[in-house]
Formats: structure tokens, sequence, C-alpha cells
């Protein structure tokens, strides 16, 4: 790079730099001229900042070191590109952090905050498209200029997985579905039309997960991060969390130093917990709780899971071969949860229990609209605890061997401080009608 700081490269140096400065002699790159340059471009500064004026160089160079500083305008906080020595730029959402991550699943609910995450701090990201190219387009305005690349896949095609791995530093997959994508085609019988499933379960939490974990392997990525659950269980009566954990358990056959991530149940805008209780209190005049809600959960925010998936990929060898089970600071039963949504929305729609049966009966016919409020397998999980898999934190502190948000540096986010942000919407007559506000 040039002599004088401002980032010009030495061919620029023949007749002058971006910068402005003149530049004739190239024996100012000898260690001797060059040491004594340095001298007086620093006496040069003193003197400028006295008098206070700067020259543009000196301008970047204070900008640059200004970026280990906490950036607070920016709408995800720089984090871990911050805390890196050897980050270069002006620091947050321009800094270049050095590190490739190729994501796949970056379109769904939990891909959007890591991508907001990773162009906070200075990544270059990878993403795997499997549809048009406007379904991602939203991801690139977390980056800056240049620092994405989206590359076209299909999951049964593992030439085009390694094509958006290329030479990625770190492989993250939140690939994932809550129910079994399928679709309509005609018949030559009665009643003419049949209905295919394109991917199961099976094939989403194990197969990908597992070809992904044997490319990563052949190309010799140095790190794979997967997403998983934190209801991630053989035992399980939901097929979605069986197949998790049968996921989970090719990922470490295959590829044992990876990192799991297991979240529980995750809240946020639009997710599919507080905001689907809201939209069928407001389409059905009811909110129904299978067998009275009595089953438990810990739901975390996705920005909070976010942060934790970037902190590994920033750091990938401090979480080699380690579980991450991300959970919120407070357990709440589902009964619970639709009171604090009826209570934000004020539409003051009564609780309905349902047996789990009858409940499992509807969501067999609610599971063919598209993206179903309700399904089968959903039925299952709800009738179930969906908590951290060692129970109380203070299992967790008594071990060493799976790790939380605190070892990542991150305090559990409450869902009272963030879900009025998003479920005020659904407020009859909007939140403007209400002039006393909401307490």
């Amino acid at each position: 790079r040039g002599t004088h700081g401002c980032g010009c490269f030495d061919h620029e140096i023949q007749f002058g730099c971006c910068c402005g400065r003149k530049v004739l002699d190239r024996s100012l790159l000898c260690s001797t001229n060059y040491f004594s340059f340095l001298i007086k471009e620093l006496f040069i500064m003193i003197l400028s900042v006295k008098q206070g004026i700067m020259s543009s160089p000196f301008r970047r160079g204070i900008r640059f070191m200004s970026s280990l500083t906490p950036a607070s305008s920016s709408l995800y906080k720089s984090s871990a590109a911050e805390a890196r020595m050897d980050v270069g730029g002006p620091g947050g959402r321009s800094s270049n952090n050095g590190v490739k991550v190729a994501v796949f699943g970056g379109s769904g609910f939990l891909g959007k905050y890591v991508a907001g995450e990773l162009g906070a701090n200075g990544f270059m990201a990878y993403f795997a498209n499997r549809g048009d190219d406007m379904e991602m387009r939203h991801l690139k305005l977390a980056f800056d200029l240049g620092k994405t690349r989206f590359v076209f896949y299909e999951a049964r095609d593992e030439d085009s997985m390694r094509e958006v791995i290329s030479d990625a530093d770190v492989v993250v997959n939140l690939v994932g579905k809550y129910y079994e994508s399928a679709f309509p085609y005609q018949t030559k019988s009665f009643p003419y039309i049949g209905y295919k499933t394109n991917y199961t379960f099976e094939e989403v939490n194990v197969d990908i997960p597992k070809k992904l974990a044997q490319i990563c392997l052949e190309m010799q990525v140095d790190h794979f991060v997967h997403v998983s659950s934190a209801s991630a269980s053989p035992d399980a009566r939901s097929e979605w969390s069986r197949t998790k954990f049968a996921g989970e358990e090719a990922v470490k056959e295959i590829y044992p130093w990876a990192t799991i991530i297991r979240p529980t149940q995750m809240f946020g805008r639009n997710d599919r917990l507080l905001t689907n209780m809201a939209r069928f209190s407001r389409w059905w005049w009811a909110i129904y709780l299978i067998d009275g809600g009595k089953s438990l959960t810990q739901p975390v925010w996705v920005g909070d899971v976010a942060r934790a998936i970037v902190a590994v990929c920033d750091n990938p060898e401090k979480f080699e071969g380690k579980n991450l089970d991300l959970f919120g600071p407070k357990e709440y039963n589902y009964r619970e949860l639709a009171e604090f949504v009826d209570d934000c929305t004020r539409r003051n729609f009564p609780l309905r229990e349902i047996p789990y049966d009858m409940a499992r009966f509807f969501a067999q016919y609610m599971q063919y609209r598209r993206q179903p409020f309700v399904t089968p397998d959903l039925v299952d999980i709800w009738s179930e605890d969906f908590l951290p898999p060692l129970g109380s934190p203070e299992a967790y502190a008594n071990q060493k061997e799976i790790m939380t948000l605190k070892d990542v540096g991150i305090e559990a986010t409450p869902m009272e401080s963030i879900m009025y942000q998003y479920l005020q919407r659904f407020i009859k007559f909007g939140h403007f009608h209400y002039v006393d506000g909401y307490h």
C-alpha cells in the first residue's frame, strides 16, 4: 500500500495518489526514507490538529481508529468486527472483517436477522438462493456495496451447493421448514387432482445438513454452523423435532467439530408464535389453546440468536464441537402467552380450550393452505413442553460442555420489551385510537 496512509497502492505513487498528495520519488519506499517520511507526516498532523486543519488522509486514519468504538447509529449494532484488531475500513457496516460466510436458508425468519448482523460487522456473505432473485434482494441493504454474493442452487444438486460455498471460511445452515412443502398436480382419475410432497421433514432436517457437512469436509471449510432446535429429541411427539435430532447426529458424525445452535421458540417481528396468535384471534374471533395451554415454553428473541451465530462466525475456534442452547430469561405456558397477546392487541377475544385429538383433526385440513397457521405437527409441538434440554439456568452453570447466551456475552432480551413493538399493529382501529397510550 501507499506510504502516506491513504490506502493508495504502489503503482499510484509514481504520479500521485487518489488523495491528491504528490509523490515524485519512489525512493520513499526504502526503510530509512520511509521512517523519516512518517516522522515528518506525524509532525504535520500534530500541527494541523492544533490549528483545526486536517487533510483527507488523516481524516481517514482517524475514522479508521474510530471504527474500534461502538457504533450507535446503526440499526444493527456492530459488535463482532469491533472486537478484532485486524479489521480494516471505517468500521461497522463498511468495515472489512476478512471472514467469508456462506449462508443457506438466509431468506427465512432467522436468516434476515443473521444477514443484518453479518452486514453490520463487515462480513462477506454468500447467500444460497433457491427461488427468484427478487426474493432475497432485501438482504443487500444490510451490507456495504460488494459484500454480498447470491448463487442459485438446488438442494438435490450437490455441485450447486459447492458453488455456493466456493472459498467461504464458515458455512451456516439455517434451512428449515415448519411444514412439509407440497404442490397439487393433475391426475387421470377422480378427483383429477393429487397432492405431492416437495420436501419432507427428513430431507430438510436430515439430508440437507448431512450433505452440507460432507461437502464442508471435502472442501476443507474451516467451520460449519448448524441450527437445530431445543426440542430435538428422538422421543418427541413431533416428527419435526425427531428429524431435528437425527440431523444433529448426522452432522456430528461427519463433521465432529461443527457448532450446533439449539434455540427455543423464537419471537420477533413476523414470528410464528405471537404474531400467529394475533392473526388467529383477528380472523377466528378467539384463541384456541390445546389441552388448555398448559405446556411450557421459554421463547428467545430472534435477534439474540442471530448475534450468537455471528459471534460463532467471528471466532469459530472457540466454539468448535460445542452445542449452544439459546433460550429466553423466563418460561411461560401458552395460556399466559395468549393473554399477553390479547392484552397487547386489546381485542378481548375469548380463550377457548380444545382437546389434542380435536385440534389435530382440524389441522389435517388446515395444513393445505399457503403458509398454514396450524398443521398436525405444530399441534404435536404445542402439546409438549418446549424448554432448554437441561432445564434451569443453574443446570447450565454447573457444567461446561454446553454453552448459552451468557458464554457469548449476550444478555437474553425479555419478551415484554419487544412484543408490543410488532403486535400493536393488530390493535382494533390502530394504536392511534387510544389517546392514553399503552401501559
